[in-house]
């Protein structure tokens, strides 16, 4: 489900921003606005990122082979991570040197009415695109925060999906103020003061996708909730005395690798314990379903050495 969610709420941003890079072209061969052009490239730019995502989708559908062994499923993080730059780089970077420059050299603003239509265009297909990534982050998001689900998603495409349309929703309100206050007090410094503000909006964006996205690229551990099952699992299977070590780590958004040191009833024979780690596996993908790749290792728990807490706190990004 978060898979499909993520694939509607990235067509619906991909819709989005091909139609703002439609208005702001027609609206440069109108106008012939160098600015307007520049604008057009942007939204092109953003059209792109959604392209990058389904990209990242595709590529981690891809079979594991010999050197790849535990699949591709990382393919989601690198492709949101590229994102994170481009939207750094192109976005934030690009729009702060463009405000800079309006700053230091003002002018005036050609075609006032375009460039309000242009704006009003990008704020409803925009609204549009952010409606269907609230809508599908709902449905997994659960209890959480909206801030806690970004930070915590093991999904990569719902969040940039909705921290993107989140900025450019922002910086479409800043820029329309920053024309209409240019229109109005007829200084024409005002839009290059709401284009900075735009590219430092979208460069604090880009920074926090950058960090969560490096953070899940290096690998991180199950949520607090699916550690809490998995050991439950394991403690409560039959023959397990109990659980001595158990690590986690996602392969991909919907797979997950589960290792662990398990002591198991002293008078199992060698058949009774592989039945018995048959068993505490089984309970554990029923657990949590996500868990692709589970090794379970019987040792015997050495009373003189602190085992490593087997149920480690959720990790911050």
């Amino acid at each position: 489900m978060a898979t499909s969610g993520g694939t509607k709420a990235i067509l619906a941003a991909m819709i989005a921003n091909g139609g703002i890079a439609i208005a702001k072209f027609v609206a440069y061969l109108v106008t012939g606005s160098a600015s307007m052009l520049a604008e057009s490239v942007h939204s092109v730019a953003d059209t792109s990122n959604q392209g990058l995502l389904l990209l990242g989708g595709k590529q981690a559908k891809k079979i594991a082979d010999d050197e790849h062994q535990f699949g591709y499923g990382r393919e989601r993080y690198f492709w949101a991570f590229v994102v994170a730059l481009v939207l750094f780089t192109l976005g934030g970077l690009y729009s702060l040197y463009e405000g800079v420059d309006k700053l230091r050299h003002p002018h005036e603003i050609s075609s006032l009415g375009w460039a309000i239509g242009v704006l009003i265009v990008g704020l409803v297909l925009e609204s549009f695109s952010l409606r269907t990534a609230v809508v599908e982050a709902r449905k997994v998001k659960g209890d959480r925060r909206w801030w806690d689900y970004v930070r915590r998603s093991r999904s990569p495409e719902l969040p940039v999906v909705l921290l993107e349309d989140i900025g450019a929703l922002v910086g479409l309100l800043i820029a329309l103020g920053g024309v209409t206050l240019a229109a109005v007090t007829g200084d024409p410094v005002w839009d290059g003061v709401g284009t900075v503000g735009i590219g430092i909006l979208l460069l604090v964006i880009a920074s926090v996708l950058t960090v969560e996205m490096r953070s899940l690229l290096i690998g991180e551990a199950a949520t607090q909730e699916n550690i809490a099952a998995i050991m439950k699992a394991v403690r409560t299977s039959p023959g397990v005395v109990r659980a001595i070590d158990v690590k986690t780590q996602h392969v991909g958004p919907e797979e997950l690798l589960v290792a662990g040191k398990v002591e198991f009833d002293a008078g199992l024979d060698m058949a009774g314990i592989a039945d018995a780690i048959d068993r505490c596996e089984s309970a554990i993908r029923q657990a949590v379903p996500i868990a692709t790749r589970i090794y379970i290792e019987p040792d015997i728990y050495d009373h003189d050495h602190e085992p490593t807490p087997d149920l480690a706190g959720d990790s911050a990004h």
